[in-house]
C-alpha cells in the first residue's frame, strides 16, 4: 500500500504506514488483559454471510431463443426473478 495515496471514502481512515512502522513495546504487552477460562467460556464464534436459504437456488444451464431473452430482458432489472417466478407457476 503507498502512504502518499489518499484515504478511500471506504477506507479505515486510519495511517496504515505508521501503523506498520509501530514496533511494539514491552509495556504495551502489560495493558492487555490476561485471558482466563471464564472469558474464554463466554467466546462465541460468528460466522459472517447470508443466513442459509430454505430453497437454495441450483446452478443450470438453459438455451432459449434470442427474441424471448430479448422480452424478457426488456422488462428491466429483476428480470430473471420474474422469470423463475412464472417458471414455477408452471408446475
Amino acid at each position: 500500500m503507498t502512504a502518499n495515496r489518499r484515504a478511500s471514502p471506504r477506507s479505515l481512515k486510519s495511517d496504515l504506514a505508521q501503523v506498520d512502522a509501530h514496533t511494539p513495546r514491552e509495556e504495551e504487552f502489560e495493558e492487555l488483559p490476561e485471558l482466563t477460562d471464564e472469558m474464554l467460556s463466554r467466546a462465541t464464534v460468528k460466522k459472517g454471510g447470508r443466513p442459509v436459504s430454505p430453497n437454495p437456488r441450483v446452478m443450470i444451464s438453459l438455451r432459449l431463443p434470442a427474441d424471448v431473452l430479448a422480452r424478457w430482458k426488456a422488462t428491466g432489472p429483476g428480470w430473471q426473478t420474474r422469470m423463475a417466478e412464472k417458471l414455477g407457476e408452471i408446475s
